[in-house]
């Protein structure tokens, strides 16, 4: 882009895209995304009674868009396990950040302005992930826009997307926190990315591949930072999405808002209808007698009987 020329932000971009992620930042990347997990309920115990569901959970956090990626493009499940020096990294920082004496890791890495440094480490990851999806997917399926933004999104999200696969391995099953259902920032701002980088791949978006990483990068690290210092969840896209949503799926039409005018309008004549109704009933009601039992006048008349009897007997007695 001309304009990254005048502000002498070629060079900045070149050298971000030759940047290496290992060590450092896959080991943010790690410690980021471990914390996040033992931030979870229930998950600091289990770590006590099951420290390999933990392990294994841990990896599926640090390794679960290559793997998602990888059962995507028919490729070997394991096959992002190979790296022995990764997976012996990412165990490190497992036993660190749950194990480590007075919990000094956690502690430290808790720290808002080193929690800061080490998510916008990890943000800068999710770039090389997401382009990392979209270029394999493209080498496989170069005139496939589809495929490719699927497996850049699986490869920047994985840990989010297979998030219920990794409580099952907790003990845990809560379908409804499936990310379909309801997507978390990090999933939005990853699908976004894998639909920029795609239309870039695919020569549909004019922009230099160093370029949009650099544009992208530096959006995700400020508008992470941002949130984390406001405290605030709410996705900056969101007057975006509630305005499509309106738009597009909330199904308002003028055939909708009148028969809904239609339903309101039968349902106001049937309340009408029933109330003079009830009305006429009630007076009916009030107009009628109770009668009284015939079992109950016959039950009188014969105590009535009894008793005069009863009183000529005395009065005989007393006679003689």
């Amino acid at each position: 882009m001309d304009l990254l020329e005048v502000l002498h932000l070629d060079e900045l971009s070149h050298g971000l895209a030759n940047v290496s992620m290992f060590p450092y930042f896959d080991m943010a990347h790690y410690i980021v995304s471990i914390m996040a997990l033992r931030e979870q309920p229930g998950v600091l115990r289990l770590s006590r009674v099951s420290p390999l569901a933990c392990w294994f959970s841990s990896m599926l956090f640090c390794f679960g868009g290559a793997v998602l990626s990888a059962i995507m493009l028919a490729e070997p499940v394991v096959a992002p396990l190979s790296n022995s020096t990764s997976v012996l990294l990412a165990s490190i920082t497992w036993y660190l950040v749950f194990y480590c004496p007075v919990d000094l890791v956690y502690r430290c890495a808790a720290l808002l302005p080193l929690r800061l440094v080490l998510t916008g480490m990890k943000e800068v990851t999710r770039t090389w992930k997401v382009l990392g999806g979209v270029i394999q997917a493209h080498n496989k399926y170069n005139d496939s826009l589809l495929v490719m933004i699927a497996v850049g999104w699986a490869k920047g999200a994985g840990g989010g997307l297979i998030s219920n696969f990794e409580q099952l391995v907790r003990g845990v099953w809560k379908p409804e926190t499936n990310e379909l259902l309801k997507m978390s920032y990090p999933t939005k701002i990853t699908l976004i990315g894998a639909v920029l980088f795609a239309l870039q791949q695919t020569h549909y978006l004019p922009v230099k591949k160093h370029h949009l990483m650099l544009i992208y990068t530096v959006f995700t690290v400020v508008n992470k930072a941002r949130m984390m210092l406001t405290g605030s969840s709410v996705s900056p896209f969101a007057a975006i999405e509630s305005t499509i949503h309106k738009t597009l799926f909330s199904g308002h039409s003028s055939y909708a808002a009148l028969t809904d005018e239609v339903e309101k309008t039968c349902m106001d004549k049937g309340a009408v209808n029933r109330t003079p109704s009830a009305k006429k009933s009630n007076e009916k009601g009030a107009g009628k007698h109770t009668p009284v039992s015939p079992v109950k006048g016959q039950s009188g008349s014969l105590k009535a009987k009894d008793e005069s009897e009863n009183a000529q007997t005395k009065h005989s007695k007393k006679k003689n």
